[in-house]
């Protein structure tokens, strides 16, 4: 058994002997010794090896993992006369993704498992999953599809996404992937700028148990994207409704004959996806990886910081528009089984997911933190609900989670399950800092820096930190940076997103807090960080107070640098049912804000509003907010289809 542990200062939780010297990360210590003749101590050790010697590391990761190089590479690491960008990784090696994930085949695990709130938990073995990528990928070939050609998807999280992908990367053409839930305007200003060959396509989708067509959307999707020659109709909302005309059904792709299922080598630095920024303002970013850059992090995030194991069950709730999708795909390259659920997480009701992992029997359970505080703010006690006995770890990403987000894990799901607050991001598919299974859980706290992730915090005078808020800072170059931005020749807008200031130095935009235990706390964008009187105040903790309170439901805050050099910050509540905004209530926020944190942190004003605007991927729209507050039209800081809820916004301008 794991050890839970009780007092409120320390650890929450703590792996015993036996967890530790069963991980994956363990063992690939003890390789370091037995191949390498390194004696490292703990995982302090480890890490700085890994950030001081990249070329060593990187090398060894490669070598552990046995990844497959079809042609040998000649530098682990090839850096530019200046700065991050152009860095290249194993020169000369040929790899290819797909390959990778293909290897673990077997016939006693299923490789996909797959629900919806229309369809009942079934699985897709290994055998009928090499059929169908060799089908399709017959079939994009006689396309023309080849080497470098983009193949897009607008489908819902469902088993023809991650066939449509691997199909993709088996040829060593390039994916990419937009939710139906994502409007058609912003689907184009997506897919537009790659020029893909071949569009994936359903017919809709349900959610809250209302079903929601995207048939109308075939013909201005047709003529927005001219350089598509091909449609796959995948008819996930009506399977058996009529095909419309113009395009191919998937069950007909299937149909095509194939010989076996091939893999073409790429350059370890070949792009592999194009990724997108939330795009609040401006056309989204086109964040392109490298096929090995990918590979190599994935393999070492998923096996040694979240100790995934061959036929353990995966799942990580997303949609294809969000890069945990994509990092959740990864999990089949260790071989575990993928579980992919498409639909609303609270239909229909909030213990949904919680009845997923035992009738799915998941043993590592993923999602947003807001989901998760969403559960807390419920009342759920998940373990009432299932027995959950399969479960050994739960991932948390998206935003910070707070303390008392970590306390209901272990009070009400599990209090021997070993909780990975993960964050990363688009930008590298992955995370900077997450899960160490050889440390012990505090709550609030991300355990560790990962290995190969050189992350500082730095104070105003650009120096490194420890135990108090500084500017998250990466100062060694990763293989799952990007490569480009598609259609940025001269890296204008890569440079501006990380290297404004320092072509050395990526900097990330979190606020973040180093402590003299390793061990790493997020406050929040920097962007949206709160500053009183010179003092940076992290918004996630005037959630975590605010949101304790048993009348709120959701809030919001942001600070305002005045023309005049005075300083606003106000409060936006949303309400319980029942609850309104008295002066008695108003002080016990103000009171509330002020004994857990500072007087700094009480807000100047506070308002009542019916929502809280939220990206697609559940991050509160501060920025946008704080622009709206300072004069711009809400219709200029973001687009609507970013948006789960649209008309939030709109709010903000009349006040």
């Amino acid at each position: 058994m794991l050890q839970p542990t009780d007092s409120p200062n320390g650890p929450i939780w703590t792996p015993n002997a036996r967890f530790q010297h069963q991980s994956r990360l363990k063992h690939f210590i003890d390789h370091l010794f037995v191949k390498h003749g390194l004696y490292l101590r703990h995982y302090d050790d480890l890490w700085n090896w890994s950030v001081t010697n990249l070329d060593d590391f990187w090398e060894a990761v490669a070598a552990y993992f046995e990844v497959q190089f079809h042609t040998p590479y000649q530098n682990v690491i090839e850096r530019p006369r200046h700065g991050m960008i152009g860095t290249r990784w194993f020169t000369g090696a040929t790899v290819n993704y797909a390959e990778h994930i293909f290897r673990n085949a077997n016939s006693q695990y299923p490789a996909l498992l797959f629900a919806s709130e229309k369809n009942r938990l079934r699985g897709l073995s290994w055998s009928e999953l090499s059929y169908q990528v060799g089908a399709l990928a017959q079939f994009l070939r006689n396309q023309g599809v080849g080497i470098g050609d983009r193949v897009v998807a607008l489908l819902p999280n469902v088993p023809e996404a991650v066939v449509g992908f691997l199909a993709t990367q088996s040829l060593g053409a390039v994916w990419s992937s937009c939710s139906p839930d994502f409007g058609t305007a912003s689907v184009l200003d997506r897919f537009r700028q790659i020029e893909p060959k071949v569009l994936l396509m359903t017919d809709g989708y349900t959610y809250n148990g209302k079903p929601i067509s995207k048939t109308s959307d075939l013909g201005t999707l047709r003529q927005g994207l001219l350089t598509v020659q091909q449609i796959i109709w995948v008819p996930f909302l009506n399977p058996g409704s009529p095909t419309p005309g113009g395009v191919i059904a998937w069950d007909e792709v299937q149909q095509t004959p194939f010989t076996e299922l091939t893999f073409t080598p790429v350059p370890f630095n070949h792009p592999m996806w194009v990724l997108f920024s939330s795009g609040t303002t401006g056309k989204p970013k086109a964040i392109t990886h490298s096929v090995g850059g990918c590979l190599i992090e994935h393999l070492k995030v998923l096996a040694l910081h979240q100790d995934v194991r061959p036929g353990e069950r995966y799942f990580w709730y997303s949609t294809t528009g969000w890069m945990m999708w994509n990092f959740s795909v990864a999990s089949l390259l260790v071989g575990a089984t993928l579980v992919l659920y498409e639909g609303s997480p609270a239909y229909p009701d909030m213990n949904r997911l919680w009845q997923l992992i035992e009738q799915a029997q998941i043993t590592h359970f993923g999602g947003g933190a807001a989901y998760f505080m969403a559960c807390m703010r419920a009342g759920l006690t998940p373990v009432k609900i299932a027995g959950l006995r399969s479960l050994r770890t739960i991932g948390a990403t998206g935003s910070p989670l707070p303390p008392e987000g970590f306390r209901w894990v272990y009070e009400s799901v599990r209090a021997d399950v070993w909780l990975i607050s993960f964050s990363g991001g688009t930008d590298i598919c992955s995370g900077f800092v997450g899960g160490n299974p050889l440390a012990p859980v505090v709550a609030g706290e991300i355990q560790c820096r990962l290995l190969g992730c050189k992350v500082e915090a730095y104070d105003e005078e650009g120096e490194p930190v420890r135990e108090v808020l500084g500017e998250m800072m990466i100062l060694e170059p990763m293989p799952s940076m990007p490569i480009y931005f598609w259609n940025d020749p001269s890296n204008d807008r890569y440079r501006s997103s990380y290297f404004e200031n320092d072509p050395d130095t990526w900097r990330h935009g979190d606020w973040i807090k180093i402590t003299d235990r390793g061990s790493v706390i997020i406050y929040g964008r920097s962007d949206a960080t709160l500053n009183r009187d010179g003092v940076r105040i992290g918004t996630a903790e005037i959630y975590s107070a605010v949101e304790s309170l048993p009348d709120i439901a959701d809030s919001l805050v942001v600070g305002i640098e005045l023309p005049d050099g005075n300083y606003r910050m106000p409060l936006f509540v949303v309400l319980r049912e029942g609850y309104t905004l008295t002066d008695e209530l108003i002080t016990r926020i103000r009171q509330t804000l002020k004994t857990q944190y500072s007087p700094r942190h009480v807000p100047d004003s506070i308002y009542q509003i019916t929502e809280v605007p939220y990206t697609i991927s559940g991050k509160k729209m501060e920025t946008p907010v704080k622009k709206i507050l300072m004069g711009q039209q809400a219709d200029r800081v973001a687009s609507p289809d970013t948006m789960r809820n649209p008309g939030a916004l709109a709010a903000f301008e009349h006040i």
